[in-house]
């Protein structure tokens, strides 16, 4: 199923630090920020959550083998939460968090310096402003942005993979990204940095049927092969889910599908806020969508959060269609700016 490479684009690529708790999904998103000519990955940083942070790194470096990828600085990022201790989804991502697809350990090496610091060099030395796509719990977005405020002056936005507004799958309420490290959330919906959450309502509704899943499984190119037995196991553990039963969900790829292609996505900007107290809505993404003044602001006991685009339709079918295209298209040329790739060597 592999296709011809994808036409280089007639704008310049953006450049993007990718955050991830490489799993099933993140692995696929980082097919497709790879293989899309429009993206221009500078950095790549790992972080506990779907599994921890040591096999994170492994995955993330063995899924860039597999992609034929050009050298891009990976980086250990954090270990736990900002509070507590990690919490990870084997259940749903497999013991090694790529569904036991048992790849080879890559040569390639982390860079040495850790997380923070590269995605404070990438950002800074950057000379166009980086969006920063966190499509994991936020333990190192919130860090950064403590630790080093003055990224924020070179940073386009943050796209993030989290929240929801109807419901949770770590629990009722909360999405397992912000449900895990709920204190990172609220410090980088706070920051001041404009902020897109591609949440729960729409990354359930990417899904690649698998009539063509089981197609792209005996592709012969490496990485297609590897995204069709991915979506093939997405599929196995989310069969009982009537939204998304019929395929294998894109997952995180769909949030990276939105900074190619920012049309796919429709978003609403509301205030949002991140419940921290414990209990059954700690992690819980409150978006206030009221059209008329509360009771709460009348007394003046209103805690409204802070403004962000939130996702609430996306073109579900265009969006497939474009990841299948990109990831099937083959290895793309590495672009002109070597920045990141530099500090690993």
């Amino acid at each position: 199923m592999s296709n011809p490479p994808l036409e280089p684009s007639t704008t310049p690529p953006v450049p993007v630090v990718l955050d991830v708790d490489t799993g099933v999904d993140d692995a696929l998103a980082l097919m497709f920020a790879v293989r899309h000519p429009a993206i221009d990955v500078r950095a790549i940083t790992c972080v506990a959550g779907n599994t921890d942070v040591d096999q994170v790194v492994t995955n993330s470096l063995a899924v860039l083998d597999a992609l034929d990828a050009p050298d891009v600085a990976v980086a250990r990022g954090a270990e736990q939460p900002l509070l507590g201790g990690s919490r990870d989804a084997r259940h749903v991502h497999g013991a090694d968090g790529l569904g036991g697809q048992r790849l080879s350990s890559s040569s390639r090496m982390p860079f040495a310096g850790g997380a923070l610091e590269l995605m404070r060099m990438t950002i800074l030395d950057s000379p166009d402003p980086v969006t920063l796509v966190s499509l994991a719990p936020m333990t190192n977005v919130a860090l950064l942005l403590r630790a080093y405020p003055e990224v924020k002056e070179n940073l386009r936005g943050i796209v993030a993979m989290g929240g929801a507004l109807e419901g949770g799958n770590a629990t009722p309420v909360a999405e397992f990204n912000v449900w895990h490290d709920p204190e990172a959330a609220a410090i980088v919906l706070a920051s001041g940095v404009p902020v897109t959450l591609y949440g729960l309502d729409v990354f359930s509704r990417v899904v690649v049927e698998a009539e063509t899943y089981e197609v792209l499984r005996d592709d012969p190119d490496p990485a297609v092969a590897l995204a069709g037995r991915l979506l093939a196991h997405s599929h196995e553990v989310i069969r009982s889910d009537p939204r998304v039963g019929h395929g294998g969900l894109v997952g995180d790829a769909g949030a990276v599908c939105s900074v190619a292609s920012p049309g796919l996505l429709t978003t609403r900007r509301w205030p949002v806020h991140v419940a921290l107290a414990p209990g059954l809505t700690r992690g819980q993404t409150v978006v206030d969508r009221r059209y008329v003044l509360g009771e709460d602001a009348v007394h003046g006991v209103d805690s409204l959060g802070h403004l962000v685009d939130v996702a609430v339709d996306v073109d579900h079918e265009a969006t497939r269609d474009l990841f299948l295209t990109t990831i099937c298209a083959g290895p793309q040329a590495s672009h002109g700016d070597d920045t990141a790739r530099a500090v690993q060597r």
